[in-house]
């Protein structure tokens, strides 16, 4: 396993490139709603994005829509 990852290294950056934004995204949306139990899980566990994704479109998705309501456009 560790030649297989010497040898492809670039597998470490896709997966870092791909992370990044998601996990960056998650954690302003948690410390935003004030969400500290979330923003720890989010800071310490690495799933590759997919908990990072279901935070931000289903966990935000119910109290951002009300938010929106509320707001004169």
């Amino acid at each position: 396993m560790e030649e297989f990852i010497a040898q492809n290294q670039w597998i470490i950056l896709i997966a870092a490139l791909w992370t990044l934004p998601w996990k960056a995204i998650a954690l302003w949306k948690s410390a935003r709603r004030e969400e500290k139990g979330w923003f720890i899980v989010l800071l310490l566990m690495n799933t590759l994005a997919i908990l990072e994704i279901i935070y931000i479109f289903v966990i935000c998705k119910d109290e951002e829509g009300v938010e929106d309501e509320g707001e004169e456009k």
